[in-house]
């Protein structure tokens, strides 16, 4: 499975951006989707993630209530609407798919492929 994330660029504090990333392969739609971000100099963190059926995301404590996790199996794409940013949410945003659980949604080691990531910056 191949990702392309896009959407990212540059934004005010309190502004909106949307994510995408679009997967190759219809395989996709039985993969669960998370979103993961790394800021300079920090470790790639979880951000949001998605079961293969879609509904209920799943979040981090950072983010919530801002940020809202969809997909569209039929398009093979899941979106990452982001609201409210910070400059904190500055970072490169990575999709990644992998056959995770609900219990393993938050870790890296639980998705085996990676997109490259789009850039978000947030000025203040």
């Amino acid at each position: 499975v191949q990702l392309q994330a896009s959407g990212g660029g540059l934004v005010q504090a309190g502004g909106s951006l949307r994510l995408s990333c679009a997967a190759s392969e219809r395989s996709f739609s039985r993969s669960a989707m998370g979103w993961f971000r790394q800021a300079p100099g920090k470790e790639r963190e979880f951000v949001a993630a998605i079961r293969w059926g879609g509904g209920y995301g799943y979040y981090a404590d950072s983010v919530k209530g801002r940020f809202t996790i969809s997909r569209d199996n039929a398009e093979n794409t899941v979106y990452l609407q982001m609201s409210t940013l910070k400059p904190e949410d500055t970072a490169v945003y990575y999709c990644a798919a992998g056959q995770a659980i609900t219990s393993t949604l938050r870790l890296t080691s639980s998705y085996a492929y990676w997109g490259r990531g789009t850039l978000v910056t947030v000025s203040s």
